[in-house]
């Protein structure tokens, strides 16, 4: 059996359409509680970087302060974020999600694991072995 031949400015909103739809599914795969989206994504950035400032979290979050500092605000109301003083820098803060906050990033992202690993448990072995090659090539693609 030949495999069928897909240019690429075909096959390109092909797979972008199903990496993202699958994105967003995965999302939706989350433990009970009030975090929103945007919070959750914030304190992912938080720990991921360790720490950062206002502005910097905002700009990585790709949002204007003043809605950031509302996100932190809830954030911190819940205990999942911790100001503590620049060290050079008197007139700012430094941000750090906390014990809790990692905490809520572990449920989430064993509850997103899970979900995953069900549908892929319904899958063929070579259609998962399909999806192992799928995600080292897609890993190259991303960091290209």
């Amino acid at each position: 059996m030949t495999a069928k031949r897909v240019p690429p400015a075909q096959l390109a909103p092909q797979l972008r359409d199903a990496i993202t739809r699958l994105n967003r599914r995965v999302r939706q795969a989350r433990p009970v509680g009030d975090l929103t989206v945007t919070q959750l994504s914030a304190l992912t950035s938080l720990n991921l970087a360790g720490a950062l400032t206002p502005r910097e979290l905002a700009d990585v979050e790709r949002v204007q302060p003043p809605t950031m500092t509302k996100i932190v605000a809830k954030l911190e109301e819940r205990g999942l974020v911790q100001r503590t003083p620049h060290p050079t820098d008197g007139r700012q803060v430094i941000l750090a999600a906390t014990e809790g906050g990692r905490a809520v990033l572990d449920q989430f992202e064993r509850a997103r694991n899970e979900w995953l690993a069900t549908r892929l448990a319904e899958l063929t072995e070579d259609e998962r072995e399909t999806l192992r090659r799928a995600a080292d090539i897609l890993q190259g693609i991303a960091r290209a």
